[in-house]
Order: C-alpha cells, then sequence, then structure tokens
C-alpha cells in the first residue's frame, strides 16, 4: 500500500496567522480518514491545504506521482444556488472533466464515456436527461459524486457532505462512500460533524483544534480522552 499524501509537522494558514499547527499524518490508498473538530478547528484551511490552494508556511507536504497525474475530486457543500443549477445530470457530470482537457475546445469521446461509466457507478445513468435542479438531496449528491470521480478517481475529498439530506439519504450516501472505499479502492477524506454515524467504517480520524488533539484508528479514539468527550461516551 502506497502513501499518497504525507504530512509533516506541517503549517497552513493565511498571511501571518497560521489556522493549521504543527500536522503530521498520511493518507494512503484505500484510506478512510475523518476530520472533526469545531468550528473555527482548521478543518476547511486543511482541505484547501491538501488540494493545492494554499502553500504550506511550515513543514513537508509530499504528495504521490499517482496523485499529481490523477489528480483529487472534491464534493464541497453545497449552496442553495448550487442545488438550483438548471442544468442536465449528464451536463453536470461530464463538466468533471474540465481539469483533464487541456486546451482543447471540446470534449472529447473519452470524456463521455467517463461521464456516462461514472453515472453507471452512482446508479444515476437513468436520470441522464433529467435537471438537476428537479432531483432530491441524495440524488443531487450521487450526480455530484459521480462529477468528482470524473476529475479524479483515485481520492475524494467530502466536505460536511449530509448537510440538507434526510435520514435515509444520509444513510445512502454513507452505504455509497463504503462501496466507493471499499469496492473501488478509493481514498476518502470527510469532513463531518456526525462522526457518530461514519465512525463504523472510517479507517483513521483526524480531530483538530488547530493542532492535533487526535490522530488515529476509530478503536483508539473512542479510548481516547478527546473521543469520549466528542463523541459523548
Amino acid at each position: 500500500m502506497s502513501t499518497l499524501i504525507s504530512c509533516s509537522h506541517v503549517d497552513f494558514g493565511y498571511e501571518n496567522t497560521d489556522a493549521v499547527i504543527d500536522l503530521t499524518m498520511e493518507i494512503d490508498e484505500g484510506d478512510y480518514l475523518c476530520v472533526v473538530g469545531a468550528n473555527g478547528s482548521g478543518k476547511s484551511t486543511l482541505v484547501k491545504g491538501l488540494l493545492g490552494l494554499l502553500k504550506p508556511t511550515g513543514g513537508t507536504l509530499r504528495v504521490s506521482d499517482e496523485l499529481k497525474r490523477t489528480g483529487i475530486g472534491y464534493l464541497p457543500q453545497q449552496t442553495a444556488a448550487q442545488r438550483d443549477f438548471p442544468a442536465t445530470v449528464y451536463e453536470v457530470v461530464l463538466s468533471g472533466t474540465l481539469s483533464r482537457r487541456g486546451g482543447r475546445p471540446f470534449y472529447s469521446a473519452r470524456d463521455r464515456e467517463t461521464a456516462l461509466s461514472a453515472m453507471e457507478k452512482l446508479g444515476i445513468s437513468d436520470l441522464k436527461k433529467k435537471c438537476y435542479r428537479e432531483l432530491s438531496g441524495g440524488q443531487q449528491q450521487r450526480v455530484l459524486i459521480a462529477r468528482a470521480l470524473c476529475a479524479a478517481s483515485r481520492m475524494l475529498i467530502v466536505d460536511e457532505p449530509i448537510t440538507g439530506l434526510d435520514p435515509s439519504a444520509i444513510q445512502e450516501f454513507y452505504q455509497l462512500m463504503r462501496r466507493l472505499n471499499c469496492g473501488e479502492g478509493v481514498a476518502i477524506l470527510m469532513v463531518t460533524h456526525d462522526l457518530a454515524n461514519v465512525i463504523g467504517q472510517a479507517k483513521k480520524i483526524l480531530h483538530l483544534q488547530q493542532q492535533v488533539l487526535f490522530y488515529g484508528t476509530p478503536e483508539e479514539y473512542r479510548k481516547s480522552r478527546v473521543g469520549r468527550s466528542y463523541l459523548g461516551i
């Protein structure tokens, strides 16, 4: 199993203020890392740093050659405007291939095949011609995951993915993440406040409060002081 991302005493921040301090962790192939912490703890800053939108202000960040080549798929929190986007499901998913087009002015046959394959993998082929804004919250999430997989198939970063979903859609989403992780080998980094529901399928937990309060397995987290407090044990 090779390492996709390695952080050694890394700091991320803005101007003269670091929001993430002295972070040491690894994300391996097929990993499932859940990132938790209070608002303002540095979770969003970490995501920006791992996506390459922020350069480390200290320490060493290493990204594997494979990940540099394939990229990272990103599923951000949805806004009300995004939920009302007037495009077909196929158009939304196909737009995920934009990062692979380079200077080409049009989508290629391979781009279209990639989009159709992602839709089939997510079970939304029958929604191809549907308008995105007419879908349920759970269906919209599937579309956005398919779009993210068109951009990158080895690793996904998902940010507070269950916001606005009903209970059945939440459970369906977690089952989908587990299938992608275990069945397709996709490494997942999930920022979430809903750790109680997802801890059973996570492989690692990172608890941030600017600095690392905990980094390890779910079993170790449940036994730790910070884990017991956060989970209400």
